[in-house]
């Protein structure tokens, strides 16, 4: 577990490697930990959500971030998705829509999330 403070936000980071979080029981457990750590954000890499997470027909992205949104965390996903967005226009409309709102951020890195919490503060 690691919880670092950006632009004034306790935000729970994901580890690069671990349980693939497109699995129910790893993603419960993953929720379980965010009370413990008593943290709103959860920035998570975009590896650990699987290959299918990007391809919206799937379900797997719904699925993930539905749940987290349910439970009332706000998540970023850390990694580039521009070559998956470009490669599909739903996709592309979903990350757009997201990044505009203050639920579900797509950014590349770190200091991009950073940039996104000072923006919406």
């Amino acid at each position: 577990m690691s919880v670092r403070e950006l632009a004034g936000a306790r935000v729970y980071v994901c580890a690069d490697t671990g349980p693939g979080l497109a699995d129910d029981r790893n993603l419960s457990d993953l929720i379980g930990e965010l009370y413990g750590a008593e943290v709103r954000l959860v920035a998570i890499p975009l590896a650990r959500l699987g290959p299918d997470f990007l391809r919206l027909s799937s379900g797997v992205a719904g699925h993930v971030l539905q749940k987290l949104v349910n439970y009332r965390f706000q998540i970023a996903v850390l990694g580039d998705v521009t070559a998956a967005a470009q490669a599909s226009g739903p996709l592309r409309d979903f990350v757009t829509e997201s990044n505009r709102g203050r639920t579900v951020w797509f950014v590349d890195d770190f200091a991009a999330l950073e940039a996104k919490l000072v923006e919406s503060a």
